[in-house]
């Protein structure tokens, strides 16, 4: 039971790892602002248009930029959600011994 214990935490280092090389990218505004991220949550890339941005206000900017965050984000949790609910599925099939399935 230990064993398999310990290989569902090292397969949880492995996603972790494998995450972190995974981007995912939003924008807003026909691409105004772009935002990429890691699919571990970690914004890599913020580019904002310098013709938008000479144009636009502090406010707009500032509520663009929430949203594409925002939505990035939640492309990262979509791939991590995915991503381990498919290591869990596997390690279920290994680990239902344990509990007499």
């Amino acid at each position: 039971m230990f064993d398999k214990l310990m290989a569902a935490q090292h397969k949880a280092e492995e996603i972790k790892k494998r995450l972190d090389t995974v981007s995912v990218f939003a924008e807003v505004e026909n691409g105004a602002i772009k935002v990429t991220a890691t699919a571990n949550k970690a914004i890599t890339d913020i580019a904002i248009d310098p013709d938008f941005y000479a144009q636009a206000d502090r406010e707009e900017i500032q509520e663009l930029l929430q949203t594409a965050i925002n939505k990035v984000l939640q492309q990262a949790e979509n791939v991590s959600a995915a991503e381990m609910q498919s290591a869990t599925k596997d390690m279920l099939g290994g680990l239902g011994g344990m509990f007499g399935a």
